[in-house]
Parts: C-alpha cells; sequence; structure tokens
C-alpha cells in the first residue's frame, strides 16, 4: 500500500520499513517497480540509498544481470566452453572478454561477483577450488541493458543521483551502475566519485575503499585520473596506505614517471611506515609494467646504500622495515626475469657485509641459493659466499641461519665438478652447527635436511650403497620437491580476501556488519510468483483498505507507567470456601478429572461456543482420523501469520488445532482491596471486575464489590457514592433508576450507577453488589465515596483495561483474515517470560496415578492466566506436531474481543518458544486499530502473564 504512495517521503520511509519487514518479499516490488523508479529522484537521501538497493536486488531476481556489464566477463572466461556447445552465451561477447586483459582483471572481478551474489561467508568457506564450478551462471541468467526496458530506467533514474550532495547516495548509485550498466557506461561513475575525494577525511577514506575495487577490477577507468590519487602530507595514514595500493594499480606507461617522481618524494616521509608501503607499492608498479623494471630496480638498490643499512647496531625498526620492502621488491622483479638480472643479485650479494637486518639478509641469501645456477658470475663466487656464510653462522640470527642452510643444500643439490667436495664440507660444517644450536627450529631443520639423499651422500660417503637402494629415487624425488626450484605457481590474488557490495558498511570494515544481504541469485523470482503475489485476494483487499484508512498513530506518555499501577494493588486470592456460589460445583477434584480440559477436535469445532467450548467426545475420535479431518488438522502454518519473518527464515511446521474444554466455570476472577477493616471502622470492602456486559450502556463497566463486616457491631446505611458528582442522596433507600433509553449520548451516562444501599450488615456478614461505572480513562483511577454509619470515608477504584473489552467470538478464518487488515502501525508486540505451568507439572509429577500431558497444563495454565484477567474469547490453541515432546515451541494461542466503547476489534495473538519443563518464553501480538489503548492493552497483559499464579 504504502510504497504505492503518492508521496515521496511516504515512498522513502515505507521502503526503510520493507528492507526491515520483508527484504526477500520481491514480488511486492515488481507491481510499482516502474513508478518508483520514477519518484526515485524525488525520496529523500536516506530513502533513496534504501529504495536504490531494493530496485537492484529486484532487477537481479527478476532478470539477471546484464551481459553487456563487467560482470558478464567472469562467467565467459570460466564457460566459454559453453558457447561451442550452443548455449545462449553470445560469441561475440565472449571473444571481447578474453581481449580484457589489458583493461580488467578477469581474475579478480571473478572473486568480486562471487562475493556480491554468493555472499562472502558461503564463497570462503570452500574448502577447495573444484567446487568453485557449482556457481557457474548460464545465458539465461542474463539480460541485455540495451533492450531491457526495466534496466534501462534504473540505470536512468540514478544517473542524476550520481551528483547528489550526500556521499552515500553518490555510492548507492554508482554501486547500481557499477553492477548493471555496459563496460563502456561505468566511466560516468568516475568523475562523480573523484569529486567525493574532496570531501572530509572519513567520507574520504569511505569512498577510497570503494575505488579500491573499482581500480584493480578495471584499472583502465581510473588511469587517466591519476594526479587525483596523488598523497598531501595532511592525510592520514590509512589514507595514504589507501591512495598508494590505487596508484599502483592504475599506473600506465605514460603515467608511470609522474608517479615515480611522487614515489621519490614519498620514500622521504617523517613516517618511515608510509615509505616502506611506498616501497611496495613500486615492486607493484614493476610488476604490471615490466618495461621499467631497470629503471626501479636503479633506485631499490640506491636505498640499499642508506647510512642505516651499513650500522652495525642501533638501526630503528621502521628503518629496518624499509629495507626488507627494498629487498622484498627487488625480489619480486628479478622473478619476473632472473636472466636479465644477474648484476642485481651479484650486487646484493656484495652488500651482505652491510646489510644487518635479519629479514633483509634471509631474502638475499635466499637468492643466493635460488639462482645459484644462473649466468657464468655466481657460480663462480658460490664457494666464497658459502664460506662466508658458514664463517658467520654461529652470530647470524635463527631466520638467517634457517635460510642459510636451505641456501647451502639447494647449491649442493645441483654442484657438480672440483667445487663438490667444498660444498660437502661446508654443508657438514653447518649441520653439526645447528644441531648444537639453542633454537629447536634450527635443529629439526638440520636433522630434515641431514636425512635428505644428498646428505647422506656427504656425510657417510655412501655414493655406491645407496644408487643402489630401490627408494633412492623416490627420496630423490622428494628431495628436488623440497629443495628444487620446481615450484608450483601460485596466484598472485588469494582468495582470502573479502568483498562486499559498493557503498556498505561491510566493505570498509571488511566484515559482513549486521544487516548486509547479498545480491539475490539472478533469475530467482519467478514471473508466476510475481503474477500471484500481485492477484492475490490480499493484496486486493490491502488496497481497498487503503482507501478508508483515516487513522492515526499516538502515543501516551503513560504507556510506561501502567504497568506499576497493578503491581501496587493488593491481590486477594478467593480459597474454594467463598461465598460466590459460582464455583461450588467445582472444589471436587473428581468432576474435573471426568471432563478433560483439551480435546482433540476438528477446526470447525474450534469456535463452538464464546469461550471456544467443544463439545466433541473421545468416541468421535474415530471420526478425526477421516481424510477430511486430518487434513484440516494439518493445514495451517503458525508462523505464516508473522510478516517480521523473512521469506527463507520461514519453516514449515506441523500443526495440530485443538479445542479447549469448558474453561470459563474455572475461572478466577482476580480480587482487590478496596477498603481494609482498619481504615472502614471494621468495614472490609474487595471488587472484582465481571465479565458480565451492562445492559444500560456500552460505555459502562460492570463490577463485582463484597461487603464484609469484620467487627462485633452492626454497620448501617452503607453505600457508594461518586465523590465528583454533584448528585445528593436524600434518604437511603432512594434507588435512581437508568434506563438505556434514556441515554442519549456518552455525556448523559453517570459515571456511577447509583447502587442499592445497604441498610445494615451483621457482624461476619458478607454482602455482594453489582456496580457499574464508567472510567474516565482506562488508566486512571475514580475516585469514589464510602459512606457507613454516617460516616464518609474517600476511596480509590483503579481500572483494569482486560475489562474494558468484551469477547467478540469469530472463526479462525475470520480472526486470520481480519489480522491481516491490521498489519503495521496497528500491530504491537512484545515478549514475556511465563512460569504457571512448572507449578501444575510438578503437581501432576507427584501423582503417580494422575499424569497430564505437558501441552494440555500448558494450554490449561495460559488460557486461564488470560481468561482470569481480561473479558476474551478464546479462538483457537494450534499445537505443534513433533517428535521432540519437551519442546513446546510452535504453541500458539489466539483471543479475540471487542473494546466496549468503541466496537472495534482487538486481536490478540500469544506464541510460545521454550522447553515445557522451563520457563516458557512468549512473543505477545495485539491487533488493533485503537493504538494507545491496544499499546496499554499490551502492557497488561505482558505484566500479567509474568506474576505467579493464585494458589
Amino acid at each position: 500500500m504504502l510504497l504505492n504512495d503518492r508521496s515521496p517521503a511516504v515512498v522513502g520511509a515505507a521502503a526503510a520499513a520493507f528492507a526491515s519487514v520483508c527484504p526477500y518479499n520481491l514480488s511486492l516490488v515488481g507491481r510499482n517497480y516502474r513508478k518508483l523508479c520514477e519518484i526515485l529522484p524525488d525520496v529523500e537521501e536516506w530513502g533513496q540509498i534504501v529504495l536504490i538497493g531494493i530496485l537492484l536486488r529486484y532487477v537481479i531476481a527478476r532478470h539477471g544481470l546484464v551481459k553487456e556489464s563487467i560482470m558478464y566477463s567472469l562467467q565467459c572466461t570460466e564457460s566459454s566452453h559453453s558457447a561451442k556447445d550452443g548455449s545462449d552465451v553470445d560469441s561475440g561477447l565472449v571473444k571481447e572478454s578474453t581481449d580484457l586483459s589489458g583493461t580488467c582483471d578477469s581474475e579478480f572481478v571473478n572473486t568480486v561477483s562471487r562475493c556480491y551474489m554468493e555472499g562472502p561467508d558461503e564463497y570462503l568457506s570452500r574448502s577447495s577450488y573444484a567446487n568453485r564450478e557449482s556457481f557457474e551462471l548460464n545465458g539465461a541468467q542474463f539480460t541485455s541493458g540495451k533492450s531491457n526496458d526495466d534496466v534501462k530506467i534504473l540505470l536512468y533514474s540514478t544517473s542524476p543521483l550520481l551528483w547528489s550532495n550526500n556521499s552515500a547516495v553518490v555510492l548507492a548509485a554508482a554501486g547500481v551502475h557499477w553492477v548493471m550498466a555496459p563496460k563502456e557506461d561505468v566511466k560516468r561513475i568516475i568523475k562523480p566519485i573523484l569529486y567525493l575525494l574532496r570531501s572530509s577525511n572519513a567520507s574520504k577514506y569511505v569512498v577510497l575503499r570503494n575505488i579500491q575495487v573499482f581500480a584493480k577490477a578495471m584499472p583502465s577507468l581510473f588511469a587517466p585520473y591519476f594526479e587525483d590519487f596523488f598523497i598531501f602530507s595532511s592525510e592520514s595514514y590509512q589514507i595514504k596506505a589507501l591512495k598508494l595500493e590505487i596508484l599502483s594499480y592504475i599506473a600506465t606507461d605514460s603515467s608511470i614517471s609522474s608517479i615515480f617522481k611522487e614515489f621519490q618524494d614519498y620514500i622521504r616521509d617523517p613516517d618511515r611506515r608510509f615509505a616502506a608501503d611506498t616501497v611496495a607499492a613500486i615492486g607493484l608498479c614493476v610488476q604490471r609494467l615490466p618495461k621499467m623494471a631497470h629503471i626501479c630496480v636503479d633506485g631499490l638498490l640506491a636505498l640499499t646504500r642508506q647510512e642505516f643499512v651499513t650500522e652495525d647496531f642501533g638501526f630503528e625498526d621502521q628503518e629496518a622495515g624499509i629495507l626488507t620492502q627494498v629487498i622484498m621488491s627487488i625480489k619480486s622483479i628479478i622473478k619476473q626475469d632472473p636472466p636479465s638480472h644477474e648484476k642485481v643479485i651479484i650486487q646484493l650479494v656484495r652488500r651482505l657485509d652491510s646489510v644487518k637486518v635479519p629479514a633483509a639478509r634471509a631474502m638475499i641469501i635466499w637468492m643466493v641459493g635460488e639462482y645459484s645456477s644462473l649466468g657464468e658470475i655466481i657460480p663462480r663466487m658460490l664457494t666464497t659466499v658459502l664460506k662466508y656464510l658458514a664463517w658467520g653462522f654461529p652470530s647470524e640470527a635463527p631466520e638467517t641461519k634457517l635460510q642459510i642452510l636451505n641456501t647451502v643444500c639447494k647449491v649442493l643439490e645441483g654442484a657438480t665438478g672440483d667445487d663438490l667436495w667444498t660444498f660437502k664440507k661446508i654443508f657438514s660444517y653447518l649441520i653439526e652447527l645447528a644441531e648444537c644450536d639453542l633454537n629447536y627450529d634450527l635443529r629439526d631443520r638440520a636433522r630434515l635436511l641431514k636425512k635428505l639423499p644428498s646428505c647422506n651422500l656427504v656425510s657417510l660417503g655412501l655414493e655406491e650403497e645407496t644408487n643402489d637402494l630401490p627408494e633412492n629415487d623416490l627420496l630423490h624425488i622428494v628431495a628436488e620437491c623440497i629443495l628444487g626450484r620446481q615450484t608450483r605457481k601460485v596466484k598472485p590474488e588469494s582468495f582470502s580476501y573479502r568483498y562486499y557490495l559498493p557503498g556498505s558498511l561491510s566493505q570498509i570494515v571488511l566484515h559482513a556488519a549486521p544487516g548486509y544481504e547479498p545480491l539475490p541469485k539472478p533469475c530467482s523470482l519467478l514471473l508466476d510468483d510475481l503474477n500471484v503475489a500481485e492477484g492475490t485476494s490480499e493484496m486486493k483487499r490491502a488496497a481497498d483498505y487503503s482507501g478508508t484508512d483515516d487513522y492515526g498513530s499516538s502515543s501516551d506518555p503513560s504507556d510506561e507507567e501502567s504497568a506499576s499501577d497493578y503491581g501496587s494493588q493488593r491481590s486477594v486470592t478467593e480459597s474454594s470456601g467463598s461465598d460466590r456460589g459460582d464455583d461450588s460445583e467445582f472444589t471436587s477434584e473428581g468432576n474435573y478429572n471426568a471432563d478433560p480440559l483439551i480435546q482433540i477436535s476438528d477446526i470447525g469445532n474450534a469456535s463452538e461456543n464464546q469461550n471456544g467450548v467443544s463439545q466433541s467426545s473421545p468416541a468421535n475420535l474415530g471420526e478425526l482420523m477421516s481424510n477430511k479431518a486430518l487434513e484440516s488438522w494439518l493445514d495451517e502454518q503458525p508462523g505464516s501469520s508473522n510478516p517480521g519473518l523473512p521469506k527463507q527464515s520461514q519453516v514449515r511446521i506441523s500443526s495440530a488445532r485443538i479445542s479447549v474444554g469448558d474453561v470459563g466455570k474455572r475461572v478466577k476472577q482476580k480480587s482487590y482491596s478496596l477498603l481494609d477493616p482498619a481504615s472502614g471502622n471494621g468495614l472490609k470492602v474487595d471488587y472484582s471486575f465481571s465479565s458480565e456486559i451492562s445492559s444500560i450502556s456500552r460505555l459502562l463497566v460492570c463490577i463485582e464489590v463484597f461487603f464484609k463486616n469484620c467487627s462485633s457491631e452492626i454497620i448501617s446505611e452503607i453505600t457508594l457514592v461518586d465523590e465528583e458528582s454533584n448528585r445528593a442522596f436524600d434518604s437511603a433507600d432512594k434507588t435512581a433508576v437508568v434506563n438505556e433509553s434514556s441515554l442519549t449520548s456518552s455525556d448523559d451516562v453517570p459515571t456511577l450507577v447509583p447502587m442499592e444501599s445497604i441498610v445494615s450488615l451483621e457482624p461476619g456478614q458478607t454482602t455482594r453488589r453489582i456496580l457499574q461505572v464508567r472510567f474516565h480513562h482506562h488508566l486512571l483511577p475514580l475516585k469514589l465515596a464510602l459512606y457507613c454509619d454516617g460516616k464518609k470515608l474517600p476511596i480509590k477504584l483503579r481500572p483494569d483495561i482486560g475489562y474494558f473489552v468484551k469477547p467478540l467470538p469469530m472463526d479462525v478464518e475470520v480472526f486470520i483474515d481480519k489480522e491481516s487488515r491490521l498489519p503495521g502501525m496497528f500491530e504491537y508486540a512484545r515478549s514475556c517470560t511465563f512460569t504457571d505451568h512448572i507449578v501444575e507439572l510438578n503437581k501432576e509429577n507427584g501423582d503417580s496415578l494422575l499424569v497430564k500431558d505437558k501441552f494440555l497444563a500448558i494450554c490449561e495454565s495460559l488460557a486461564l492466566k488470560m481468561l482470569s484477567n481480561a473479558n476474551l474469547c478464546l479462538v483457537s490453541v494450534d499445537m505443534p506436531i513433533a517428535t521432540n515432546l519437551d519442546d513446546a515451541s510452535g504453541l500458539r494461542l489466539r483471543f479475540s474481543s471487542e473494546i466496549l466503547s468503541s466496537w472495534i476489534p482487538c486481536l490478540i495473538t500469544i506464541g510460545v518458544e521454550g522447553k515445557c519443563t522451563d520457563p516458557l518464553n512468549l512473543s505477545i501480538k495485539v491487533n488493533c486499530e485503537e493504538t494507545v489503548f491496544g499499546l496499554n492493552l499490551l502492557n497488561r497483559i505482558a505484566n500479567f502473564l509474568v506474576e505467579p499464579a493464585l494458589s
């Protein structure tokens, strides 16, 4: 209803409610999709963000992804074989996607797209890469952005929002174009996003987080605008680090020279952590642009000649980090083309004596072993280098020692000629030193390397004997795998990264924030589901209802205070020997056990009487097992009436509708003290609200009042009058008679219908009177005056909102229909804990001859508690059918009533969660058009359900 409203403010609020209440029910958006797109620019800014997300999810769920978008290329690169098999994939697009290596990182886009639609947690939890094929999309799950009208109108409506004053709106609109726009049109998001970099540092960081993903997936988008990512000295380290990473992604042959000039200034920055990141960015740039390798290597080698490198001690950790990063960048550059960088390796080896940082020394030593056979100079200098390393081995750091052992093994594995014996002696010497080292990792590494085939040959000299061993070939293979250079090619991008939708909080904090949802599966919303949703009778009734909706929401500051009014009253428990004759026939327990409280019955019997009384007997149980009865018995889903649950989380739970026996006679009304004997000179006055309905006016509430003489003297002339009334009573026996026909309006209804006076009350005697009272408000007490023996005693009669309603009998189907007409602001919910059933179950467990069903005991306790504190009609009780007989979750009771003053229906639904023998969690829901009354009634129900049961 509200999504179809003409007011942009209402549409924005309705979109926020939709995203919170039923974000998966996208079929509701279909009938208003075009109107929502047209009204999108007029909605307030934060409503635009929510509405954009809803429309994007609807288009993907309804039509799928766009073939011309960047998200399509990832599927084509992995599923191009499907085109050969006659699938719907366009061969021209497949060819285009394979030629995007210079402008698009297809592997990275593949990862991002999977995270967008599959959810990062689901995707990253896969244990092997083989399962990745299960997410492949076929051509039927793609649509053309040039011919699909829904896609075109969404892109057209979000285009003006790219220049919004709100940064979040710009990112939301840019996210739509990033996912759905054709690749040639994605560039329109660049300038609006770059404009956001002029905003505050907080907004700038959020924008850069999203640009980081865009630039890595498609560097050509931001390559012409590299100067916008140059760093200012006043920026925070986090922003500097992001800009550095983006610059390394978008660097091109034409811009790399300008970027390197900037990097030279960044290396001199006082923040040495930022300088180390700059060195790492230089290495990334060279990996993307190999032509600049020699220039960059010369600059990096110059950094190794800084003064802090040659110091034996005293260098700071940050300076050491820079040197380590320099060697790491040089190492990554050399790996791209080792033969052309032989002299670089030689220069690094010559710097070993001056490089004192353990991590940097370890990497240089690794390069010695890795490229020991490279060129002509390195093999000739190996003997000198290994002797140098062996001579200083005891004084090296543990990580350097480990790398020295590995390097010597690698050199020995491929050594031949005259230097072999020298290498063996060096290796034996190092093994002996390592086996006596204090570091246990080093000792373990020495034992492992000693057991390798080449090591055994060195230490034992058993070449001839070991060559004949059958296991020798296998051991040599193991040695080559451990020490050899036949390493597997590792993908540069690890799949441990997480990527989230553009503009979301999750993309900033790098984990799924509360409320984050990935995009729906393409084409998951079928046309049949959309048509069914649009044509249901509930939607038609809702549309009719919207035309007559004249109600507004209101609040009462006394809602929270209502609970204390009832808690302060003194409750008086009625015993079985009370003067009220209504309960006398139920004092015998045998009569109660003869008629079971709850009987299994058909759905049609659930509302035969006012209190849900059913006359079905156990003799008719065979009739209940007929096909018709069984179908009606299991046809309702208890959770279906709760619109707050998402579609995916609703679970089909079978339930049986049962009818409650005649509990009306077992209801014990709660009594309150109106006047105690100490204040009333021996007169005790108690009152309780009656379930009777006044025959005079619908505004009057019936109250039973009990007068008891607790003194030893006769009390005479007892009467109750309205203190605020101007009427005077001339004589004690004068009684006013009020007819219903004489009351033409609410103003004519008296506050208190005059009570018949009590002439005299003997000691110990109790007399009962029925009062008909009109309260001014269902929360405010009524001031009365009690006259006895010529004395005036002021008293206060406190209202009970549970008796401002009367029972409204109805069928379950009518109840559900009325409930569906009272959603949104006419629905209120609250939770509480219920414990009355535990006492009842303990009583039954103590009697070995009588064991009552736990579900029946819970139903009895709940029904009696509700009917004893409010004038309601029990409509139905749904009991879950489950294998766990100790779990009461799914139990549901429905009560119906009608407000006395306005005849407006008031529906109450109670859901039960928890184990039968433990305190139960109750969810109470009230549907009522009178907002204030419904909220106060909800608070009252939750209040008395928590109270302990009357003994």
